[in-house]
C-alpha cells in the first residue's frame, strides 16, 4: 500500500477518446526506462489517480479510467477570452510574437493574482483569443501501467517539493543559460528540482 510522502515510480500509457466513437488515442507514455516519479499525497498528481493506486505495491499493474469530473472538469466555453492585443506588447511597445503565437501556452495572471496558463488559439489585428481550459478538460483519462518502485521520501526531497526554487522559464526558452545562471533576478532561478 502506498502511503503519503512516499516516492513512487510508475510506467504508464495515458489514453483519451479518439476521433471515432469507441476508439482511444494514446497521448502520453512514461516507459519503465524513463518512468514518472512523484510523491504521494502532496498534490503532484490528480487526487483521483493517487486514490486508485494507493492500494498497490511495487510490481503491480493498474488499468483504470478517471472521469473528467475527477480530472480536469468539463470543457467550459467561458474559459475562451478575447483580449486586447496591447496586453501582449513587450517592453519596446511591440507585439510579443516571439512568445504569443497560435498554439503556444503562455503564463497569465488573474485579477486575483493567481498564475494560470492559457493557450493562444487566435490572433487578429486587434485581439488575442486565449483558452483558459486545461488541455485535457472534458476528457476521461484512461491509465494503463505498473508501479515500479515505492520508497519513503528523503527529508531533502520533501523540502524540495514543499519549497520549490523559482524559475522564470526565460533561460530555458532562450536555451542560452545554464541552471542557476539566469539574469531575471530570481533567487535560485532554474535550479534543479529533480526527484531522482
Amino acid at each position: 500500500m502506498i502511503q503519503n510522502e512516499q516516492m513512487v515510480k510508475a510506467s504508464f500509457e495515458l489514453y483519451i477518446q479518439g476521433e471515432q466513437e469507441g476508439q482511444e488515442a494514446m497521448i502520453h507514455r512514461a516507459s519503465e526506462e524513463q518512468p514518472m516519479a512523484y510523491c504521494q499525497g502532496v498534490g503532484m498528481m490528480l487526487p483521483a489517480f493517487e486514490s486508485r493506486v494507493a492500494e498497490l505495491a511495487a510490481g503491480e499493474a493498474f488499468d483504470f479510467v478517471v472521469p473528467c469530473a475527477e480530472a480536469y472538469g468539463e470543457y467550459d466555453e467561458r474559459g475562451v477570452k478575447e483580449l486586447p492585443k496591447e496586453m501582449f506588447y513587450n517592453g519596446d511597445g511591440e507585439f510579443d510574437d516571439e512568445h504569443v503565437y497560435v498554439g503556444n501556452v503562455i503564463p497569465m495572471r488573474t485579477e486575483d493574482g493567481f498564475n494560470i496558463n492559457a493557450e493562444v488559439i487566435e490572433i487578429t489585428d486587434d485581439k488575442v483569443t486565449i483558452d483558459l481550459n486545461h488541455p485535457l478538460a472534458g476528457e476521461d483519462l484512461h491509465f494503463v501501467g505498473k508501479i515500479i518502485d515505492v520508497r519513503d521520501a528523503t527529508p531533502e526531497e520533501l523540502e524540495a517539493i514543499r519549497h520549490p526554487k523559482h524559475c522564470c522559464g526565460k533561460c530555458k526558452s532562450e536555451g542560452q543559460k545554464a541552471k542557476g545562471e539566469c539574469d531575471c533576478g530570481g533567487e535560485g532561478c532554474c535550479s534543479s528540482n529533480s526527484l531522482e
